[in-house]
């Protein structure tokens, strides 16, 4: 099909448009099509009429902006970074080739279009700006939920025992060590030293509680922070766990001197802090202790207080008090329990005896005689030892303590018809003891047989008994009677009721089980 065109004088077919002639070459065009480009919007390419290249440069700005938003701590990762810039440099290249020699299609003037590429070269520098600064602003808001995180963790510990919440209290540390050294200008940072003195306030949390002996490990922790933590940051905190460790150790020890304990405390005490007032307090203290066990000896249970006194004495040897220019005045503390101690054995003799403890009665008795021979007491610790030993085989010997009474005017002839050596105890009205030599003579009676009966001991005259004559008062004495050989042999026993104008004879003899 044809078109006449004498039939249609008045249509005209329009002119098939055509790229723009090249233009004179012009450098300030390049250049301004170059800045256009650079602000990464691709409006140089739109100025030279390249719609396509400019959607390309608006689709990589995109892309950034989509990675790089919103900001955080790590930022744009910077291969991305490379790339882009890459992309604009190429992109401004390319721009300053095609505008060189091509019109823009706005404006007409090159130079106006070159300051407005100079404006808008803001925009990236603008957004450069504002994103470092919201990178930051991330960083912080990171660096305080960091602090917020070790700030929780300090006050879940303090519910705890410092044993159990010690990591816990040396992770959150390491927190606040980290921020205060590796972001010093962070807001995180100026927070860590008033935190510093919440966590100093909770670790130490038994001694605000005056539980001083639990403060005492936390305590100790508390004063090695300063490795971790430059004394600059922690200020007056470098020494604020010192006089409270004292304070705790002190008081520690002294309520604990009952138990073997309490020196561990005041030798880490006078080592720690030798010139502390709570060292000052420690020789009174011990020594107030001691005054307390020696009045106890005069108490309900001396023996307790016997051996209180004794432990106290090693105890308090065991303290070192040179540094703390204590050792004289505790060398004397020692010395008081270990002289009570010892003066004290008498009191827990006696009530060993009321008791009935007639055998630790013997021994305690006998170590007071041996510990103290010029005592005022030693005469009837000796009495009360032999009524002791007598009421260990005749119990109702021990209803009363013996005297220091002696002699009486009833003769009372004791003979030995055995042939060991043998020591002879009495008590009753006076008490008192002696030995006997053996009989050469003599033999074992039997108790199973008959030579008992047949024959009564300390009745032949042809034998000559090693005997000893003494005088004792009208009442009832117990005697026993014991083997100086020992060798398993049980003493004998006899109770005599002497009265007024008779003459009593003893007779002491051995038995065996066999015939």
């Amino acid at each position: 099909m044809s078109w006449d065109q004498n039939a249609h004088p008045d249509f005209v077919v329009p002119p098939m448009p055509t790229a723009p002639p090249p233009a004179p070459a012009d450098p300030l065009r390049a250049v301004a099509v170059a800045l256009l480009n650079l602000s990464g919007l691709g409006l140089g390419y739109a100025l030279v009429r390249r719609w396509v290249l400019m959607i390309a440069c608006l689709v990589a700005t995109g892309i950034l902006l989509l990675v790089a938003l919103p900001a955080d701590p790590d930022g744009v990762p910077g291969a991305l970074l490379v790339l882009y810039l890459i992309v604009l440099v190429a992109a401004a290249v390319h721009g300053a080739r095609l505008g060189l020699r091509t019109r823009l299609a706005w404006p007409p003037n090159a130079l106006v279009a070159a300051v407005l590429g100079i404006v808008l070269l803001a925009v990236p520098a603008g957004g450069a700006v504002l994103y470092d600064h919201a990178r930051d602003e991330a960083t912080e808001q990171m660096l305080l939920d960091r602090l917020a995180r070790a700030d929780e963790k300090v006050s879940r510990a303090g519910a705890q025992s410092f044993a159990v919440a010690e990591a816990d209290y040396r992770q959150a540390l390491s927190v606040y060590h980290g921020l205060a050294a590796d972001h010093p200008h962070s807001r995180a940072a100026a927070k860590v030293p008033s935190r510093l003195k919440t966590y100093y306030t909770t670790v130490a949390g038994p001694y605000a509680e005056q539980n001083y002996c639990d403060a005492v490990p936390p305590l100790k922790y508390l004063r090695t922070v300063p490795r971790t933590i430059g004394k600059k940051t922690l200020g007056t905190l470098s020494t604020w766990p010192d006089d409270r460790l004292a304070t705790s150790l002190y008081a520690c020890a002294a309520a604990s001197m009952s138990s073997e304990t309490w020196t561990t405390q005041v030798n880490d005490l006078l080592a720690t802090f030798p010139k502390s007032e709570q060292a000052r307090k420690v020789g009174p203290t011990v020594d107030a202790e001691v005054g307390k066990a020696v009045k106890a000896v005069g108490g309900s249970d001396p023996c307790a207080a016997v051996r209180r006194l004794d432990s106290l004495s090693t105890q308090i040897r065991g303290v070192s008090g040179e540094q703390a220019g204590i050792a004289d005045t505790l060398a004397k503390s020692a010395d008081r329990a270990q002289r009570s101690a010892v003066s004290g054995t008498y009191n827990c003799g006696v009530a060993q005896y009321k008791d009935g403890s007639f055998s630790e009665a013997v021994t305690s008795m006998d170590k007071f005689v041996k510990d103290n021979p010029g005592s005022a007491h030693s005469g009837r610790a000796r009495k009360i030892a032999i009524a002791a030993e007598v009421a260990e085989t005749v119990p109702a010997a021990g209803k009363r303590l013996p005297t220091t009474r002696s002699g009486g005017s009833i003769a009372v002839t004791v003979k030995n018809d055995s042939p060991d050596n043998i020591t002879v105890l009495y008590t009753g009205p006076v008490t008192g003891s002696f030995s006997l030599k053996a009989c050469g003579s003599c033999t074992t009676y039997s108790a199973l047989g008959s030579s008992l009966f047949n024959s009564k001991p300390c009745s032949d005259s042809g034998k000559n008994y090693p005997q000893k004559t003494i005088r004792l008062p009208a009442g009832t004495t117990y005697f026993v009677h014991k083997s100086q050989s020992g060798l398993g042999k049980t003493p004998a026993s006899d109770t005599a009721k002497l009265r007024s104008g008779y003459i009593y004879t003893e007779c002491a003899y051995t038995t065996s089980l066999s015939y």
